[in-house]
């Protein structure tokens, strides 16, 4: 069994904020999956510093509505659109095409397809109104933070579990995460989104485990594995479903 300072170390979350933001942060890649535990750490920078610009347009009498779109385009600004682009990669692949090999030709091809828009458009939509329901109650931080903490933690998850579908792209840079690193970064989330919002936040934690389960699922029957698309995708996806089941909830 690897000794504690081995699995978990400081630099990890320099590492997944640089990984999974557009952020000008000093990081050494050279850990890899092993810093896949702070990922959700990552996530709730993410939350918060779109927390700004969102709580300064609520302040000053921006709509809920409207204020949902700065979260969106936030988040979207901070990450570089990386999830985003995942889940229109998936799409266009997971039904593009008939065989594992050639829906790996058409997610990493750079041009976009229906499928993709559809997704994307989908996403951005379902996100938007669930926001927005969100921003009219007074404590929206701590459910958007919970969603946040939650949706990165599917990610190692898909790592420890399914094999790289190909020899190349920025998940098999980072390796494959070990068990351990996977249930690191599920813990971290889980008690995050406990703190942030009682005991709601175990709920989501049990959704975000079925979403998880399910696109493991979904890519292994399409693609045999998981690249860093299917991550991102896993993201989006489980980020869409935890803010259906807040707004049903209220």
């Amino acid at each position: 069994m690897s000794r504690p300072d081995k699995i978990i170390q400081t630099g990890d979350i320099l590492t997944a904020i640089a990984l999974l933001s557009r952020l000008p942060v000093r990081a050494d890649f050279a850990r890899g999956a092993s810093a896949a535990w702070a990922y959700p750490l990552a996530g709730a920078v993410v939350a918060a510093l779109a927390a700004a610009p969102t709580a300064l347009a609520l302040a000053v009498g921006v709509p809920p509505m409207l204020s949902a779109l700065i979260w969106i385009a936030a988040g979207v600004i901070l990450t570089g659109a990386m999830h985003e682009d995942g889940l229109a990669d998936c799409a266009d692949g997971f039904w593009g095409g008939w065989e594992p090999a050639r829906r790996l030709d058409i997610m990493k091809d750079s041009h976009i397809g229906a499928y993709g828009v559809i997704a994307l458009c989908l996403s951005l939509a379902a996100r938007w109104l669930a926001v927005g329901i969100l921003l009219q109650g007074p404590a929206w931080f701590a459910p958007l933070l919970a969603v946040a903490l939650l949706s990165r933690a599917t990610m190692p998850a898909l790592m420890a579990a399914l094999p790289h579908s190909r020899d190349s792209g920025l998940s098999h840079a980072q390796g494959r995460a070990v068990p351990v690193t996977a249930a690191l970064a599920a813990g971290l989330a889980v008690l995050g989104a406990f703190a942030a919002t009682g005991l709601p936040g175990l709920g989501l934690a049990i959704l975000a485990a079925f979403c998880a389960l399910g696109m493991v699922r979904l890519a292994r029957a399409k693609i045999g594995g998981q690249t860093g698309d299917v991550l991102g995708a896993t993201q989006q996806v489980t980020e869409i479903v935890l803010l259906i089941a807040l707004t049903t909830a209220l």
